[in-house]
Order: C-alpha cells, then sequence, then structure tokens
C-alpha cells in the first residue's frame, strides 16, 4: 500500500531589508510632515520670533532634542512650511495663466485657486502675511521676494489685459485694484477655517460676486 506524501509546508518569506525600509521612510515622512503642520500653527498663533524649538516640541507632545533628529533648526522647519505653500500655489497659477483663459476667467481661477491655497495651507498662509516683510532681508528666504514680484506681475498684468480688451472699467486703477484684491483674498486666512460652512469655491464665487460688480463693464 503506498504510503501518503506529508504536505509540504513553506516557511513564511522573511520581509526584505527594501520591503522593511519603505514603511519605516513613509511613517518617517508622515511623522515629518505631522510636525510641519504643528510647527505651522505655532508659528501663525505666536510669531515666528516668539516661538522656540522647545515650544514645537510642546506642541508636538515630544521632547526638543527628538525634534532636532527630524529637523536642525526652527528656520529650516520655517522654509520647508513657506516653500511647501508657495510651490504648490504657483502650480496652481502657472496652470491658470498657461490656459489662455480671457482677463475676467483668469481672475475668476486665480482667485478661487488662491482660497483653495487658504483651506489647504491656512497656517502658511498667515505665516506670510505676519512674517515675510521682516523674513526677505534674510537670505534663506530671498525667494520670498521673488514670489512677490511674479505674484504682483499676473495680477497686474491680468487687470491690465482686462482694461484693454474692455472686460474692465477704463478709470480702473490697476495698482489699487491689484492691492485690494490682494489684501482682501489673502486676510481670509486670519478668519478661515478649513471644514467651515462654506467651501474655498463657494467663499470665492461670492468673494467674486462682489468684486466683479465694482470693475465689470456695466451693459
Amino acid at each position: 500500500m503506498p504510503t501518503k506524501k506529508k504536505p509540504q509546508v513553506t516557511a513564511p518569506k522573511k520581509p526584505t531589508a527594501a520591503a522593511t525600509r519603505k514603511p519605516a521612510a513613509a511613517a518617517a515622512q508622515d511623522r515629518r510632515h505631522e510636525l510641519l503642520g504643528t510647527a505651522a500653527e505655532v508659528f501663525a498663533e505666536q510669531g515666528y520670533n516668539a516661538t522656540t524649538v522647545r515650544t514645537i516640541a510642546d506642541h508636538a507632545g515630544m521632547l526638543a532634542g527628538s525634534l532636532y533628529y527630524h529637523f536642525d533648526s526652527k528656520e529650516s522647519m520655517l522654509e520647508e512650511i513657506l516653500r511647501t505653500f508657495l510651490d504648490e500655489l504657483w502650480d496652481g497659477y502657472d496652470t491658470v495663466l498657461a490656459s489662455g483663459l480671457g482677463p475676467r476667467e483668469t481672475l475668476e481661477a486665480l482667485v478661487t485657486e488662491s482660497f483653495r491655497e487658504i483651506d489647504r495651507h491656512r497656517a502658511a498662509v498667515a505665516i506670510y502675511q505676519k512674517e515675510s516683510k521682516q523674513l526677505v532681508a534674510q537670505d534663506r528666504f530671498a525667494f520670498l521676494a521673488d514670489s512677490q514680484r511674479r505674484f504682483e506681475k499676473a495680477w497686474l498684468s491680468t487687470l491690465e489685459r482686462g482694461v484693454a480688451e474692455r472686460v474692465f472699467r477704463a478709470d480702473l486703477d490697476v495698482r489699487l485694484t491689484y492691492r485690494f484684491v490682494r489684501d482682501t483674498v489673502w486676510v481670509a486666512a486670519s478668519w478661515y477655517r478649513p471644514g467651515g460652512q462654506h467651501s474655498p469655491e463657494e467663499i470665492a464665487r461670492q468673494y467674486l460676486s462682489m468684486v466683479l460688480d465694482g470693475i465689470a463693464v456695466r451693459e
């Protein structure tokens, strides 16, 4: 009588070094992102100069020395916070500016994109508003001045094009209008809270209905 063969049991494969590194790297990246979010909130609330590494660590529930495992200084944290916000902002703005829209539609899209960025990076916007004038004097933050120049050029050229194409009023002071739009849009970071009653798109729509009734050519 033939003997029955015992079923072969395959030992579970041990995870490779690369497989274990990948989740660990992802976890470290998530933690880094979480710490930057905490730092941004603290900077926005207390001010950059008044905030210490210990303050950020306390809010993150860790020792100050442990924070240095992820970042070498509070300056590097602030730089990454602002660069991330501005890089994302310009990704959106450049897409709008390259889309070939008319001046009114471009203005509407820029305003909408701005409110979306406030929704995504409210604390970073608040920091940018409060701190950029002092920060631009430092070489490390020279990119803020470059962004401000690009920002002004994008908005002024859109308004000037609207006047030239008779979409906006001929007597419009484009520089004054630019300052008004810039300040009234970005000041929303002081009161806007993500997940509130209105979406960023709805706030942009309401805002635009007020602004454009004042600068659009009346039929």
